[in-house]
């Protein structure tokens, strides 16, 4: 069975976006793929984190995973640094990536903003670190959204300059699967921005724990315009926010865009609206009490974790081993 490595930052609530956009396609995947599903805590510390609030994060980021679907007795979950091998073989492709690949990822310049030099080196390094997440356990393929594909293409970089330096086949060339209509989640109030969980106001994005009310609510003040919905996909055209509600509402009900077009096109944003939330809190209302529960069991959560780490290191262990032999370094 061909394998499946993929991430989530440990960034406190999740939203609609990261739900549509990942957690929902990683259950997918599960019944046909070897799934390994990590909460990279490791990356999170590129910014500055609260000790404590990193602690509840990943706590509350594994509870997410697993009421949405994510099982535990056929998928791998843990954290990324309970795996050493991630931070091991992320140092040997520090010495396999160049500064110029590195200088294209548009991420950096996008987090580091004017304050570039201030930035840490682990924030310009880490998608090293990502290359080493997906090859410490020879994925064959990653799940990604349309913003990851750069440093999917850097993966794949350096697992070939790794094989062409000495002279064996060893890293697979991972493939990216880009999964569903929805890949990219929009704001409600502005559809040329991701949806995003630093964004100020609340009402720019569905959290996956937002209650019944409160998701009606978002979804009736989403930002639309004075026009009927498009009737055709061509019509789309310049109608960011009107795009971004009706990919949502095809990806939860896991049909094509142009059958939710032919559904509601011409129609009222009023009704659209309506339907759309109701779709959103059959989808997300039970997840989030199922989060509920699992949060305050606390040990639950743990040993899950610290089990998924013990069988991710299993898988790791042999590879990071062999890379090092190959390296050169003496490990017997």
């Amino acid at each position: 069975m061909k394998r499946i490595f993929s991430g989530i930052q440990p960034t406190g609530n999740l939203h609609l976006g990261n739900y549509l956009g990942a957690v929902k396609n990683w259950v997918k995947l599960q019944s046909t793929y070897e799934c390994i599903y990590c909460i990279v805590d490791m990356h999170a510390i590129t910014t500055f984190q609260d000790p404590k609030k990193l602690t509840q994060n990943i706590r509350d980021a594994a509870a997410i995973l697993i009421a949405s679907g994510i099982n535990i007795n056929s998928s791998i979950l843990f954290n990324q640094s309970r795996v050493p091998m991630h931070a091991e073989l992320a140092w040997i492709f520090n010495c396999i990536a160049k500064i110029g690949w590195l200088n294209r990822m548009t991420q950096f310049k996008d987090k580091a903003g004017k304050n570039r030099e201030k930035a840490s080196a682990g924030l310009y390094i880490y998608p090293n670190l990502m290359a080493a997440d997906i090859l410490s356990y020879k994925a064959t393929h990653v799940p990604v959204g349309d913003d990851q594909k750069q440093h999917l293409e850097l993966t794949r970089d350096i697992a070939i300059s790794f094989n062409d330096s000495y002279g064996i086949k060893y890293f697979p060339v991972v493939e990216p699967l880009i999964i569903g209509e929805a890949t990219r989640v929009m704001s409600l109030r502005d559809g040329s921005k991701k949806m995003s969980k630093s964004d100020n106001s609340d009402f720019t994005r569905i959290n996956i724990t937002d209650s019944k009310d409160v998701i009606a609510s978002k979804i009736k003040k989403a930002k639309t315009d004075s026009l009927p919905v498009p009737e055709s996909i061509t019509a789309l055209s310049g109608r960011l926010e009107a795009k971004n509600l009706l990919g949502i509402f095809a990806a939860l009900k896991e049909v094509s865009l142009e059958k939710i077009i032919k559904d509601y096109g011409g129609g009222t944003f009023s009704v659209l609206k309506e339907d759309l939330a109701e779709c959103i809190i059959s989808e997300l209302v039970p997840v989030s009490s199922e989060i509920k529960n699992l949060q305050n069991n606390r040990e639950y959560l743990d040993k899950i974790l610290k089990d998924g780490a013990t069988k991710a290191e299993e898988i790791s262990k042999p590879i990071i081993k062999e890379v090092k032999e190959i390296v050169g370094f003496l490990v017997a």
